[in-house]
């Protein structure tokens, strides 16, 4: 039960990723219908192993991770321009659904090979 222990707190750090992400769109008064819409677009990203695996992964982790939208927020704030902020929170949002369903960073050997499968 202890080894299953860090992959479940992953789990549910990506559950609350969801829940933070969707409580600060609504403060934002964000479009629900928009949401919805959008929240599956980063797995597009996934196009890039239709060229090999080694592109595949680097294009779905670039999309995947959190530091991408992140420092995007980061270089809103330094902007004074947070026009872009609900378009962040959905990215973010689906992100930690991923995460909290179980879906990981790829590395290169295989689609299913996951960060979150070699904890």
């Amino acid at each position: 039960m202890a080894a299953l222990l860090p992959k479940l707190l992953l789990h549910v750090e990506g559950g609350c990723v969801v829940i933070v992400s969707c409580i600060l769109y609504q403060q934002i008064h964000g479009h629900w219908t928009l949401f919805l819409i959008l929240l599956l677009v980063p797995d597009l990203s996934m196009l890039g192993y239709l060229v090999n695996k080694s592109v595949g992964a680097v294009c779905y982790n670039f999309v995947h991770t959190y530091s991408v939208p992140l420092l995007l927020f980061c270089l809103s704030r330094l902007l004074h321009n947070s026009s872009w902020d609900w378009l962040l929170l959905i990215w973010v949002a689906h992100i930690g659904l991923d995460r909290a369903l179980g879906y990981g960073l790829k590395y290169p050997t295989a689609f299913k090979d996951t960060h979150l499968h070699k904890v």
